[in-house]
């Protein structure tokens, strides 16, 4: 049998955007950039942006529309993070989606006490071990700031930890450029060198521009730096509509990606070919409590609209999920980060962080990672859509058990019934035998493994001589800024 034009497993997905919508926001954004331009507080950018066809204007800098297409068209769609081992582990493309944890929270929940409190070092090796022992979870964030070290180094000491606490690929933020190449020097020495690292990175730099219109120096220095080593970067607006940007989604958008492009732009000026993760927060002020809404629907349409953007750019993009508003983990936090996984599933968020984030990014949960873990796997069930062939139609089947029979003793059922996705955590039991295993709570349920998981998961660990030189570089860190 010849069949032609045959279609299978299209997985349902979420556009906002038209593909006249998409062309009208890109010629929008040239246009800001061409007329209000951005701040560039870099002199070294800004020169390079001067001898590109730029007009400079003091520090603001008015970009020519062909050069920001040229920046779109260098940029690879395709950026892939390996994991420690230098096995490919993320292949961000297309629609293909991938979890990880957050960073840089002030507040965690002790898992133990359930009081929230500052986040300390072990915190952040235990949300790595958390993360490293959950098979939903694709990469590592320190998810909370160690306020137990010194500042000035800190984010060394972060990424340390991480390291010595999972194998996953990990998204990183440094303090500065300086502790950036401590950073990068520690990720050269595990891959076994800088060219080893460049083929295979396992680690990824995270870094923002400042809404409205404004490349800093502290971010535009590590933008310049890890292109000009030809790394990867997460270079991502994280603003608030409404307070800097225009509270309007197509507005605070444009902002967005005016931000978004110019960047680009510095970036494969840098280096042609570096690789460049779009994406960004595009979160809304809810104006009666003042404050950054994580959970509004307003977000996560906004959030698909820039995924529609990236598409268009064929850009790979930063997104979000499992995050929630919730000050504790409680029922909104579960309905919010669940909402956020499935929204994020079906606009196709490539890099999708901030799972286990509650209290609209202030505080961090071990109990909100693992629930999203779950449902995590469960979206990813329903994306998987349905496959319909000669065997799973199962025709002689249906024809042997005919009318008024039952499927249980088949052998079809025998095969085919692991295929169903079956929780960890989710209750399917009675009542009574709910009650008869202690009548547990969702809550307690994922506490229970949370404990479990730090009690018992060892990561794969690195080997002493690299431990040692590790080591000594964050020492070096340290003794450079004087922290003892």
């Amino acid at each position: 049998m010849i069949r032609s034009n045959y279609t299978v497993n299209v997985s349902p997905r979420f556009q906002v955007f038209s593909v006249d919508q998409v062309e009208e926001m890109h010629y929008g954004t040239l246009e800001v950039l061409r007329r209000t331009g951005v701040k560039v507080l870099v002199a070294k950018a800004r020169e390079m942006l001067r001898k590109a066809g730029c007009w400079i204007d003091g520090e603001v800098v008015r970009f020519p529309p062909h050069l920001v297409e040229w920046a779109i068209r260098t940029a690879p769609s395709r950026v892939v993070l390996c994991d420690r081992n230098g096995q490919p582990a993320m292949e961000m493309e297309g629609y293909k989606t991938y979890f990880g944890t957050g960073s840089d929270c002030p507040n965690v929940i002790d898992p133990y006490t359930g009081e929230r409190r500052q986040g300390r070092l072990q915190d952040v090796a235990d949300f790595a071990r958390l993360a490293d022992a959950l098979p939903n979870i694709d990469f590592v964030m320190c998810m909370t700031i160690a306020q137990d070290l010194d500042q000035a180094t800190s984010d060394v000491h972060h990424f340390e930890a991480m390291l010595n606490n999972t194998s996953k690929p990990i998204c990183f933020t440094a303090w500065n450029v300086d502790n950036l190449k401590d950073i990068i020097e520690i990720c050269e020495v595990v891959a076994g060198g800088a060219e080893a690292f460049r083929h295979s990175p396992f680690a990824i730099l995270y870094t923002e521009p400042v809404s409205p219109l404004q490349h800093i120096v502290e971010g535009t220095t590590k933008l310049m730096y890890v292109a000009e080593k030809g790394l990867p970067v997460v270079y991502t607006p994280g603003m608030t509509f409404g307070a800097v940007a225009p509270v309007t989604s197509a507005g605070g958008l444009l902002v967005a990606n005016a931000e978004l492009l110019s960047g680009l732009v510095i970036a494969q000026l840098a280096r042609e070919g570096t690789p460049f993760v779009y994406g960004g927060g595009v979160a809304i002020m809810d104006m009666l409590y003042m404050g950054v809404v994580y959970a509004a629907p307003e977000f996560l349409v906004n959030m698909g609209a820039l995924c529609d953007m990236a598409r268009y750019y064929q850009l790979p993009v930063f997104s979000f999920g499992g995050c929630s508003d919730a000050k504790t983990f409680d029922q909104q936090a579960s309905l919010e980060g669940s909402l956020w996984i499935l929204t994020t599933a079906l606009i196709g968020g490539n890099m999708s962080h901030d799972v286990g984030y509650i209290n609209s990014g202030l505080t961090a949960s071990m109990e909100m990672v693992v629930m999203s873990d779950e449902v995590i796997g469960l979206v990813r069930r329903i994306m998987g859509g349905i496959e319909a062939t000669e065997e799973t139609m199962a025709l002689d089947v249906i024809d042997q058990v005919g009318p008024g029979g039952h499927f249980l003793g088949e052998v079809h059922t025998r095969q085919h019934f692991r295929e169903n996705w079956y929780p960890t955590l989710i209750n399917r039991t009675t009542y009574d035998t709910w009650l008869e295993d202690g009548g547990l709570t969702y809550g307690q349920r994922a506490n229970a493994r949370v404990k479990e998981i730090l009690e018992s998961h060892q990561p794969e660990p690195l080997s002493d001589d690299v431990q040692a030189a590790v080591r000594a570089i964050v020492q070096r860190a340290d003794a450079r800024c004087g922290v003892s």
